[in-house]
C-alpha cells in the first residue's frame, strides 16, 4: 500500500499537552509514531499531539466536524477521536487492514476499506457498530462519496478499478477501469466526476460517474498519491518525485509542477479558503499551499511519518 508497509519502527515521540480546539485545524494521522497531531492552520503550529496506537494512516470526519475517525493498519481498529477534547473516544475492532475511510456528508456513517479482506465495512457512528460488509475489488484503498450521499466509491488498488457503490442498496452497482494501481480518489464538488490517482502509471484516470466511464487520463508525477481541488485545477501529491502537479480541471492540461516535499502524501484544500494542506511523509511537516500563485506559504511540524489519507481538515 503506498509506499510504504503497514508496519513501521515506532520512534521516540514528545507530546504535546492538549489545549482547547478550535475550528481552523490539520489532523495528520503520523503513522511510524502511532500518533494524531492537531495543527492551527492560522500560525501553522502544531498545538497537539496525541497517541492512538495501530499505526494510523487514514482519516475522515464527522458532517460537523466535532470527531475524527482513524484507521489502524497494524491495530485492525478504527478509533474514534474526540476533535474538540483532543482525546481517544472509542475504538472498534475491524477487518484485517483497515486504511481508506470516508464519511457519509449527512448520516452517523463511515465506510472502511479492508485491504487484505477486499470489502468495505459501513459502520454505524452512533452505536460505533458494523452494519454492513461489501464486497469490492482487490485491496481497496482510498474511499469518497458524492456530495449527496448517494454513491460510495472505491479504488481497488490491485484490481485497477473504481467500484461505484450505490449505498441505499449497499451493493457494487458498476465497475470503471483505470490506470495502474489507483490509491486516493476524489470526487469533484458536483459530484459528476472522480479522479484517481494511479500509483504505478504515474498517471489520474478521470471518470465520469454518470456514465460510468472513463472520461479522460493526466500525465503526472511518480507514484501519485491523493488528489485535492482548488481555485480551478486539481492538485496531486507525487510521493515518488517530491511534487504536486497541478492540473486545470476540465481541460486536464497539467500546467505546473511544484516542488514540495519528502514525499508529500495526504492532500486536502480549505473549502471556506481554497488553500491547500499537504502532509509530507519525509519531512515530518504540512505544507501550506496557494492555489492561485502556486506557492508554499507556510509549513508546520507533525508527528514523525504524517500521511493524513482522506480529509482531514476542520
Amino acid at each position: 500500500m503506498g509506499h510504504r508497509s503497514f508496519s513501521a519502527i515506532v520512534l521516540g515521540l514528545a507530546f504535546i499537552a492538549p489545549a482547547p480546539a478550535v475550528f481552523g485545524e490539520a489532523l495528520t494521522t503520523n503513522q511510524p509514531a502511532d500518533s494524531l497531531s492537531f495543527v492551527d492552520l492560522e500560525t501553522m503550529k502544531a498545538v497537539a499531539e496525541i497517541k492512538i496506537g495501530g499505526k494510523p494512516a487514514g482519516i475522515a470526519l464527522s458532517p460537523d466536524k466535532t470527531h475524527a475517525y482513524v484507521t489502524a493498519p497494524d491495530g485492525k481498529e478504527l478509533i474514534e477521536i474526540d476533535a474538540v477534547a483532543r482525546s481517544v473516544k472509542r475504538r472498534l475492532s475491524v477487518g484485517g487492514g483497515p486504511l481508506g475511510i470516508a464519511a457519509h456528508p449527512a448520516r452517523p456513517e463511515v465506510y472502511v476499506a479492508d485491504w487484505y479482506a477486499h470489502k468495505i465495512f459501513v459502520v454505524d457512528t452512533v452505536s460505533l457498530t458494523p452494519v454492513a460488509e461489501i464486497p469490492v475489488g482487490q485491496s481497496p484503498s482510498g474511499l469518497a462519496v458524492t456530495a449527496d450521499g448517494s454513491l460510495l466509491l472505491s479504488a481497488d488498488r490491485d484490481s485497477n478499478q473504481v467500484s461505484i457503490i450505490n449505498l441505499a442498496a449497499r451493493a457494487v452497482v458498476a465497475t470503471v477501469a483505470t490506470g495502474e494501481r489507483p490509491f486516493g480518489i476524489t470526487i469533484d464538488a458536483e459530484g459528476a466526476k472522480a479522479y484517481t490517482a494511479n500509483v504505478a502509471s504515474d498517471d489520474v484516470t478521470v471518470i465520469d460517474i454518470a456514465a460510468r466511464k472513463v472520461w479522460g487520463t493526466i500525465k503526472v508525477g511518480h507514484r501519485p498519491y491523493a488528489i485535492a481541488f482548488s481555485a480551478s485545477h486539481g492538485f496531486v501529491t507525487d510521493q515518488g518525485s517530491g511534487t504536486i502537479t497541478a492540473f486545470e480541471i476540465g481541460s486536464n492540461k497539467p500546467v505546473k509542477t511544484i516542488e514540495a516535499c519528502d514525499h508529500p502524501e495526504g492532500i486536502e484544500a480549505d473549502p471556506a479558503t481554497g488553500t491547500v494542506y499537504v502532509a509530507c511523509w519525509g519531512d515530518n511537516v504540512l505544507l501550506r499551499l496557494d492555489p492561485l500563485t502556486f506557492a508554499i506559504t507556510g509549513k508546520a511540524a507533525t508527528g514523525d511519518g504524517p500521511r493524513a489519507f482522506g480529509k482531514f481538515l476542520r
